[in-house]
Protein backbone atom coordinates (compact mmCIF):
# COMPACT_ATOMS: atom_id res chain seq x y z
CA UNK A 1 0.00 0.00 0.00
CA UNK A 2 0.65 3.66 -0.46
CA UNK A 3 1.51 5.74 2.86
CA UNK A 4 3.49 9.08 4.01
CA UNK A 5 6.83 8.17 5.32
CA UNK A 6 9.76 10.66 6.27
CA UNK A 7 13.07 10.42 4.70
CA UNK A 8 15.96 9.35 6.73
CA UNK A 9 13.52 8.52 9.42
CA UNK A 10 13.14 12.17 10.92
CA UNK A 11 13.51 15.47 9.37
CA UNK A 12 11.10 18.80 8.48
CA UNK A 13 7.80 18.96 6.75
CA UNK A 14 10.04 18.81 3.19
CA UNK A 15 11.40 15.04 4.28
CA UNK A 16 7.72 13.42 4.13
CA UNK A 17 6.66 11.79 0.82
CA UNK A 18 4.50 9.04 0.00
CA UNK A 19 6.53 5.83 -0.44
CA UNK A 20 3.89 3.05 -2.48
CA UNK A 21 5.85 0.24 -0.83
CA UNK A 22 4.61 0.41 2.29
CA UNK A 23 3.43 -3.46 3.95
CA UNK A 24 -0.25 -3.44 4.10
CA UNK A 25 -1.41 -4.33 7.68
CA UNK A 26 -3.45 -7.28 8.61
CA UNK A 27 -5.94 -6.80 11.47
CA UNK A 28 -5.15 -9.10 14.47
CA UNK A 29 -7.52 -10.08 17.45
CA UNK A 30 -10.51 -7.60 17.94
CA UNK A 31 -9.29 -5.69 15.15
CA UNK A 32 -10.81 -4.25 12.16
CA UNK A 33 -8.92 -3.23 8.60
CA UNK A 34 -9.99 0.18 7.73
CA UNK A 35 -9.36 1.78 4.09
CA UNK A 36 -8.96 5.39 5.11
CA UNK A 37 -10.61 7.89 3.19
CA UNK A 38 -9.21 11.02 5.01
CA UNK A 39 -7.02 11.72 8.17
CA UNK A 40 -6.49 14.56 10.82
CA UNK A 41 -3.31 16.40 11.50
CA UNK A 42 -1.96 17.06 15.24
CA UNK A 43 1.13 18.97 16.38
CA UNK A 44 2.52 15.39 17.82
CA UNK A 45 3.04 14.30 14.28
CA UNK A 46 5.32 17.29 14.02
CA UNK A 47 7.34 16.08 17.12
CA UNK A 48 7.13 12.33 15.80
CA UNK A 49 8.68 13.80 12.41
CA UNK A 50 11.37 15.28 14.15
CA UNK A 51 12.34 12.71 16.05
CA UNK A 52 10.97 14.16 19.37
CA UNK A 53 8.01 12.71 20.45
CA UNK A 54 8.18 9.16 22.78
CA UNK A 55 5.72 6.87 21.17
CA UNK A 56 4.10 3.76 22.90
CA UNK A 57 5.94 0.49 21.81
CA UNK A 58 3.28 -0.89 19.56
CA UNK A 59 2.98 2.44 17.38
CA UNK A 60 4.09 1.99 13.78
CA UNK A 61 6.64 4.10 12.11
CA UNK A 62 3.87 5.99 10.01
CA UNK A 63 2.46 8.65 11.68
CA UNK A 64 -1.13 9.71 11.97
CA UNK A 65 -4.08 9.53 15.53
CA UNK A 66 -7.22 10.13 14.10
CA UNK A 67 -8.99 9.07 10.57
CA UNK A 68 -12.07 8.19 9.17
CA UNK A 69 -12.91 5.52 6.70
CA UNK A 70 -14.64 1.96 5.60
CA UNK A 71 -14.07 -1.19 6.75
CA UNK A 72 -12.55 -3.43 4.60
CA UNK A 73 -12.14 -7.02 6.87
CA UNK A 74 -12.26 -7.95 10.64
CA UNK A 75 -9.91 -10.08 12.68
CA UNK A 76 -10.47 -13.03 14.64
CA UNK A 77 -12.16 -12.39 18.11
CA UNK A 78 -14.28 -9.67 17.48
CA UNK A 79 -15.11 -8.69 21.20
CA UNK A 80 -17.21 -5.82 20.15
CA UNK A 81 -20.44 -6.32 18.38
CA UNK A 82 -21.82 -3.88 15.71
CA UNK A 83 -18.65 -3.56 13.54
CA UNK A 84 -19.06 -4.98 10.05
CA UNK A 85 -17.47 -5.10 6.95
CA UNK A 86 -18.82 -2.28 5.04
CA UNK A 87 -19.14 -0.16 8.16
CA UNK A 88 -18.41 3.86 8.25
CA UNK A 89 -16.43 4.48 10.73
CA UNK A 90 -13.71 7.13 12.33
CA UNK A 91 -11.51 6.22 15.12
CA UNK A 92 -8.01 7.04 16.69
CA UNK A 93 -5.27 4.45 16.59
CA UNK A 94 -1.80 4.69 18.58
CA UNK A 95 -0.63 5.42 14.69
CA UNK A 96 -0.25 4.72 11.10
CA UNK A 97 -3.16 6.75 9.79
CA UNK A 98 -1.03 8.97 7.05
CA UNK A 99 -1.76 5.41 5.07
CA UNK A 100 -4.02 4.05 2.56
CA UNK A 101 -5.05 1.24 5.23
CA UNK A 102 -5.03 1.17 8.97
CA UNK A 103 -5.29 -2.00 11.54
CA UNK A 104 -7.33 -0.69 14.74
CA UNK A 105 -8.85 -1.84 17.66
CA UNK A 106 -12.43 -2.10 17.74
CA UNK A 107 -12.32 -0.27 20.62
CA UNK A 108 -11.31 2.57 18.92
CA UNK A 109 -14.12 3.33 16.28
CA UNK A 110 -16.96 4.67 16.31
CA UNK A 111 -19.51 4.57 13.31
CA UNK A 112 -20.02 7.84 11.04
CA UNK A 113 -23.03 9.72 11.08
CA UNK A 114 -24.58 10.54 8.11
CA UNK A 115 -24.93 13.88 9.05
CA UNK A 116 -20.94 14.52 8.73
CA UNK A 117 -18.36 14.43 6.27
CA UNK A 118 -15.03 11.93 6.02
CA UNK A 119 -13.30 15.25 6.90
CA UNK A 120 -15.73 16.48 9.45
CA UNK A 121 -15.05 12.64 10.83
CA UNK A 122 -11.16 12.57 10.37
CA UNK A 123 -11.46 15.92 12.90
CA UNK A 124 -13.08 14.22 15.83
CA UNK A 125 -10.65 11.82 17.56
CA UNK A 126 -7.75 13.04 18.74
CA UNK A 127 -5.77 16.21 19.54
CA UNK A 128 -2.59 16.78 21.65
CA UNK A 129 -0.68 19.66 22.87
CA UNK A 130 -2.37 22.78 20.21
CA UNK A 131 -4.68 22.50 17.48
CA UNK A 132 -5.01 18.70 17.26
CA UNK A 133 -10.13 17.06 19.85
CA UNK A 134 -13.33 15.95 20.67
CA UNK A 135 -11.60 12.67 22.63
CA UNK A 136 -8.91 14.53 24.05
CA UNK A 137 -11.27 17.50 25.17
CA UNK A 138 -14.02 14.94 26.68
CA UNK A 139 -10.80 13.16 28.28
CA UNK A 140 -9.66 16.53 30.03
CA UNK A 141 -12.78 17.96 31.07
CA UNK A 142 -14.63 15.13 32.13
CA UNK A 143 -12.00 11.77 33.22
CA UNK A 144 -9.12 14.28 34.10
CA UNK A 145 -10.74 17.08 35.08
CA UNK A 146 -14.23 16.12 37.32
CA UNK A 147 -16.29 18.49 35.60
CA UNK A 148 -19.76 18.36 36.42
CA UNK A 149 -22.63 21.69 36.09
CA UNK A 150 -21.92 24.86 37.45
CA UNK A 151 -18.28 24.39 37.11
CA UNK A 152 -15.50 27.26 35.85
CA UNK A 153 -13.54 26.22 32.91
CA UNK A 154 -10.31 28.06 31.62
CA UNK A 155 -9.18 26.92 27.97
CA UNK A 156 -5.94 27.95 26.94
CA UNK A 157 -5.26 28.42 23.09
CA UNK A 158 -8.62 28.67 22.84
CA UNK A 159 -8.58 28.90 19.21
CA UNK A 160 -6.86 25.32 18.79
CA UNK A 161 -8.82 22.07 17.99
CA UNK A 162 -8.91 20.96 21.32
CA UNK A 163 -9.94 24.11 22.67
CA UNK A 164 -12.63 24.45 20.28
CA UNK A 165 -13.85 21.19 21.12
CA UNK A 166 -13.71 21.88 24.84
CA UNK A 167 -15.48 25.46 25.10
CA UNK A 168 -18.55 23.28 23.06
CA UNK A 169 -18.24 20.85 25.72
CA UNK A 170 -18.50 22.75 28.70
CA UNK A 171 -21.41 25.12 27.57
CA UNK A 172 -23.13 21.98 27.01
CA UNK A 173 -22.29 20.33 29.99
CA UNK A 174 -23.63 23.73 32.16
CA UNK A 175 -20.65 25.47 32.85
CA UNK A 176 -20.75 28.39 35.04
CA UNK A 177 -18.50 30.33 33.02
CA UNK A 178 -16.05 28.94 30.34
CA UNK A 179 -13.23 31.43 29.59
CA UNK A 180 -10.17 31.23 26.89
CA UNK A 181 -6.49 32.67 26.12
CA UNK A 182 -5.85 32.87 22.62
CA UNK A 183 -3.02 34.92 21.12
CA UNK A 184 -5.11 37.61 18.87
CA UNK A 185 -8.25 39.79 19.11
CA UNK A 186 -9.42 37.56 16.26
CA UNK A 187 -8.95 34.35 17.97
CA UNK A 188 -10.72 35.63 21.47
CA UNK A 189 -13.45 37.11 19.15
CA UNK A 190 -14.15 33.71 17.16
CA UNK A 191 -14.01 31.82 20.49
CA UNK A 192 -16.44 34.53 22.39
CA UNK A 193 -18.84 35.06 19.45
CA UNK A 194 -19.01 31.87 17.18
CA UNK A 195 -17.90 29.19 20.18
CA UNK A 196 -19.98 30.84 23.12
CA UNK A 197 -17.36 31.88 25.48
CA UNK A 198 -17.93 33.60 28.06
CA UNK A 199 -14.52 36.12 27.98
CA UNK A 200 -11.29 36.43 26.41
CA UNK A 201 -7.89 36.90 27.51
CA UNK A 202 -4.84 37.71 24.98
CA UNK A 203 -1.91 36.44 26.73
CA UNK A 204 0.32 38.55 24.76
CA UNK A 205 -0.68 41.23 26.27
CA UNK A 206 -2.56 40.72 29.37
CA UNK A 207 -1.82 38.74 32.71
CA UNK A 208 -4.55 36.40 32.33
CA UNK A 209 -4.59 35.13 36.14
CA UNK A 210 -5.03 38.90 36.94
CA UNK A 211 -7.85 38.82 34.58
CA UNK A 212 -9.16 35.65 35.97
CA UNK A 213 -9.41 37.31 38.88
CA UNK A 214 -11.35 40.06 38.00
CA UNK A 215 -13.99 38.30 35.98
CA UNK A 216 -14.70 35.53 38.98
CA UNK A 217 -14.87 38.49 41.81
CA UNK A 218 -11.48 37.25 43.32
CA UNK A 219 -12.78 32.99 43.31
CA UNK A 220 -10.75 32.19 40.45
CA UNK A 221 -11.35 29.00 37.72
CA UNK A 222 -12.41 25.60 38.85
CA UNK A 223 -10.92 23.92 35.80
CA UNK A 224 -7.89 25.01 33.76
CA UNK A 225 -6.46 22.85 30.87
CA UNK A 226 -3.24 23.50 29.67
CA UNK A 227 -1.14 22.77 26.49
CA UNK A 228 1.32 25.55 27.55
CA UNK A 229 3.61 24.41 30.63
CA UNK A 230 6.48 26.28 32.28
CA UNK A 231 5.24 29.96 31.09
CA UNK A 232 1.74 29.30 32.11
CA UNK A 233 2.35 27.50 35.74
CA UNK A 234 2.46 30.00 38.13
CA UNK A 235 -0.45 31.94 36.62
CA UNK A 236 -2.49 28.86 36.23
CA UNK A 237 -1.84 28.61 39.80
CA UNK A 238 -2.89 31.85 40.77
CA UNK A 239 -6.10 32.00 38.45
CA UNK A 240 -7.38 28.46 40.04
CA UNK A 241 -9.88 28.49 42.72
CA UNK A 242 -10.26 26.86 45.65
CA UNK A 243 -10.26 22.50 45.44
CA UNK A 244 -9.13 23.41 41.38
CA UNK A 245 -7.71 21.30 39.08
CA UNK A 246 -5.07 22.14 36.53
CA UNK A 247 -5.11 19.19 33.71
CA UNK A 248 -2.22 19.50 31.43
CA UNK A 249 -2.13 17.48 27.99
CA UNK A 250 1.62 19.50 26.47
CA UNK A 251 4.41 21.89 27.41
CA UNK A 252 4.76 23.85 24.53
CA UNK A 253 6.78 26.35 26.40
CA UNK A 254 8.67 23.93 27.83
CA UNK A 255 9.04 21.75 31.36
CA UNK A 256 11.50 23.25 33.16
CA UNK A 257 10.47 26.32 36.05
CA UNK A 258 11.97 29.12 36.72
CA UNK A 259 13.78 29.86 39.98
CA UNK A 260 10.80 31.85 42.03
CA UNK A 261 8.10 29.82 41.70
CA UNK A 262 5.66 29.67 44.40
CA UNK A 263 4.04 26.69 44.95
CA UNK A 264 2.00 27.46 48.16
CA UNK A 265 -1.34 27.74 46.59
CA UNK A 266 -1.08 23.42 46.16
CA UNK A 267 -1.63 23.56 49.94
CA UNK A 268 -3.62 27.05 50.54
CA UNK A 269 -5.82 26.33 47.62
CA UNK A 270 -6.03 22.37 47.81
CA UNK A 271 -5.28 22.38 44.39
CA UNK A 272 -4.99 19.17 41.93
CA UNK A 273 -2.25 19.35 39.04
CA UNK A 274 -2.32 16.43 36.48
CA UNK A 275 -0.96 15.58 33.47
CA UNK A 276 -2.53 12.94 30.72
CA UNK A 277 -1.51 11.87 27.50
CA UNK A 278 -4.32 9.85 25.32
CA UNK A 279 -2.03 8.10 22.71
CA UNK A 280 -0.07 5.59 25.93
CA UNK A 281 -3.70 5.07 27.60
CA UNK A 282 -4.44 1.38 26.95
CA UNK A 283 -7.78 0.47 24.18
CA UNK A 284 -9.94 -0.56 26.95
CA UNK A 285 -9.52 2.82 28.63
CA UNK A 286 -9.78 4.70 25.03
CA UNK A 287 -12.80 2.49 24.57
CA UNK A 288 -14.48 4.02 27.96
CA UNK A 289 -13.61 7.59 26.71
CA UNK A 290 -15.27 6.69 23.23
CA UNK A 291 -18.51 5.71 24.72
CA UNK A 292 -18.58 9.09 27.11
CA UNK A 293 -17.81 11.17 23.87
CA UNK A 294 -21.10 8.92 22.39
CA UNK A 295 -22.71 9.58 25.28
CA UNK A 296 -22.33 13.39 25.28
CA UNK A 297 -21.46 14.49 21.87
CA UNK A 298 -22.64 12.47 19.09
CA UNK A 299 -26.26 13.26 19.41
CA UNK A 300 -25.03 16.72 19.09
CA UNK A 301 -22.69 16.33 15.70
CA UNK A 302 -25.48 14.62 14.48
CA UNK A 303 -28.08 17.72 14.98
CA UNK A 304 -25.85 19.92 14.53
CA UNK A 305 -25.41 21.94 17.75
CA UNK A 306 -22.14 21.22 17.64
CA UNK A 307 -19.56 22.17 15.15
CA UNK A 308 -16.71 21.13 13.85
CA UNK A 309 -14.06 23.17 12.31
CA UNK A 310 -11.70 22.74 9.43
CA UNK A 311 -9.06 24.95 8.87
CA UNK A 312 -8.18 23.50 5.49
CA UNK A 313 -8.49 20.48 3.63
CA UNK A 314 -5.55 18.97 1.53
CA UNK A 315 -5.05 16.48 -0.89
CA UNK A 316 -2.42 13.63 0.94
CA UNK A 317 -0.15 14.36 -1.29
CA UNK A 318 -0.28 18.37 -0.56
CA UNK A 319 0.94 17.09 3.25
CA UNK A 320 4.38 18.96 2.89
CA UNK A 321 1.91 22.18 3.17
CA UNK A 322 -0.22 20.59 5.54
CA UNK A 323 2.73 20.32 7.84
CA UNK A 324 3.83 23.52 7.38
CA UNK A 325 0.30 25.08 8.12
CA UNK A 326 0.44 23.52 11.27
CA UNK A 327 3.42 24.84 11.61
CA UNK A 328 2.61 28.41 11.39
CA UNK A 329 0.51 27.99 13.99
CA UNK A 330 -2.24 30.31 12.61
CA UNK A 331 -5.23 27.93 12.33
CA UNK A 332 -8.51 27.97 14.17
CA UNK A 333 -9.15 24.12 13.92
CA UNK A 334 -8.51 21.10 12.47
CA UNK A 335 -6.37 20.38 9.10
CA UNK A 336 -7.28 17.29 7.08
CA UNK A 337 -5.72 15.54 4.38
CA UNK A 338 -7.69 12.95 2.18
CA UNK A 339 -7.04 10.04 -0.06
CA UNK A 340 -8.53 9.72 -3.15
Amino acid sequence: MRAVDIRGGKGDANALFINPEVQKPQPGESEALVKIKAFGLNRMDLLQREGRYPVPPQTPSTLGVEFSGTIESLGPHIAEKGFKIGDEVFGLAYGGAYAEYIAVSTHMLIHKPKELSWEEAAGIPEAQCQPQTWITATQALYLVGEFFPGKSVLWHAGASSVSIAGIQLSKSGGASAVYVTASSREKIDFCVNELGASQGFNYKEQDFAKEIDKATGGKGVDIIIDFIGQDYFQQNLDAAAKDGRIVTLGALSGTKLPAGVDIGAFVRKRLRFEGSSLRSRDAEYQGRLRDKLAETAMPKFKDGSFKIYVERVFRWEQVIDAHKLLESNATKGKIICTIE
